[in-house]
């Protein structure tokens, strides 16, 4: 093979998948959505869908989700599909919290990684040194996680102050900042209502409100996994992993070296994302603490592409959802459900240009079943504002399941010197 293979490992095959999208066009899209959801504010008078406080709590529990992401993304840039996420995250969630609660915060962050660590040289292990299936090992490990969590909680936690079988000791906080003077004045702003303007104060005010030091590391860990991958001579043969693991190793790349590297990386950014939930977002270990994040993180990381960027946006656009659950959630489930319909014109507008003409009239329904819906109702039910992030996720992998594009030799067996 010659290097050129390995070289530019994003080029695509003919016909398979979409063009990606400018950074310009992502723009105006992100702009145009603003403006939508302004209108919708205005019209339903549901102010908290962009308030400070909104974007605040959608940005704490994005982080997990796209540590989680992240984690899936380094695995599977080289070659190994990584379902043990959860498990993984559970891993974290216990070991940062028994550390935690023992020695401070920042050392249970240290353990939370090394606790999702240790789940993915298992993963590791299984998948790349004996060829076991991806999907059985990372299921294998999550079921692992949950048994060994709940076993040593009753050693450990049990008998603790303020601790049980499924309940951690509190633990100490890292606290929390603001940007002095500027994230008040944002605040002023958001409460004004003003059209756009405040909403987009209130945006750019949560994310500089009421935050953790953990949460900056988390959201600096997004840009540096770009400059590491698609900068850097490590990232690039990383990456030829997941394309091309034959023409890799012709030109000496250590595959089975990167591979392990990659599910151990993975791995510590999952425990990094538990430790988080057990020591930043609830100060506290508990039993079923991840709720399924380590799963959305994998949907975030696939609708996003397999990149940072886009795995950023899912995240937020989860945790967003998710944070309806804990602040105003019927009313503003309701006034988005209007922003869905009118999002889905704009979708079936663009279908039907595009002469795909089945999937716009689907979409034109859909979205007029959306009208109806948000003009028959008051508010939702509480168990629609509960489902919301299910939902979500599960919405956004069919829209966008038409221009992804994995790599190539993704959850594909390989063995040294197969190509020979």
């Amino acid at each position: 093979m010659s290097t050129t293979t390995i070289a530019k490992p994003k080029a695509k095959q003919p016909g398979k998948g979409g063009r990606r999208l400018s950074l310009p066009v992502l723009l105006l899209i992100i702009a145009g959505v603003l403006v939508l959801t302004s209108i919708v504010r205005l019209i339903t008078g549901a102010d908290g869908i962009t308030s400070t406080g909104q974007m605040s709590t959608a940005l704490r529990l994005a982080v997990p989700i796209g540590l989680a992401g992240l984690g899936g993304l380094w695995a599977e840039r080289a070659g190994v599909v990584n379902i043990g996420l959860e498990g993984m995250m559970i891993l974290g969630t216990w070991f940062g919290a028994w550390a935690g609660y023992q020695w401070g915060p920042w050392t249970g962050v240290v353990f939370g990684i090394i606790g999702g660590a240790l789940g993915a040289v298992l993963h590791a292990v299984a998948t790349v040194t004996f060829n076991v299936n991806h999907i059985v090992s990372g299921v294998a490990i999550n079921i692992l996680a949950v048994g060994t969590t709940r076993y040593l909680s009753k050693f450990t936690f049990e008998g603790a102050p303020q601790g049980s079988s499924k309940q951690s000791p509190p633990i100490d906080s890292l606290g929390t900042f603001d940007i002095p003077g500027l994230s008040g004045w944002l605040d002023t702003l958001n409460e004004k209502h003003w059209f756009l303007i405040s909403d987009i104060a209130g945006l750019v005010g949560g994310l500089i409100t009421d935050l953790s030091p953990l949460t900056v590391i988390a959201v600096a860990l997004v840009p540096a996994t770009w400059w590491v991958l698609w900068r850097t001579a490590f990232g690039l043969r990383l990456r030829s992993c997941g394309e091309n693991p034959v023409a890799a190793e012709s030109l000496g790349v250590n595959v089975y070296k990167y591979k392990y590297i990659a599910v151990i990386i993975s791995g510590g950014f999952a425990g990094l994302g538990g430790a988080f939930l057990s020591i930043v977002a609830s100060n506290v270990y508990l039993d079923g603490q991840t709720a399924g994040r380590g799963y959305i993180g994998l949907a975030a990381m696939i609708f996003g592409n397999w990149m940072p960027g886009g795995l950023a946006l899912g995240a937020g656009l989860f945790g967003y959802t998710d944070s309806l659950n804990l602040r105003g959630g019927t009313t503003n489930v309701h006034a988005l459900i209007l922003l869905l319909a009118i999002v889905l014109v704009f979708g079936a507008a663009y279908l039907a240009w595009k002469k795909k003409y089945v999937p716009a009239v689907v979409t034109a329904l859909i979205s007029a079943l959306m009208f109806v819906w948000y003009v028959g109702t008051d508010e939702v039910p509480r168990q629609v504002v509960t489902a919301a992030p299910y939902v979500v996720t599960l919405l956004v992998l069919s829209l966008s399941a038409q221009s992804l594009r994995m790599p190539k030799a993704d959850g594909m067996p390989y063995r040294k010197g197969q190509g020979k």
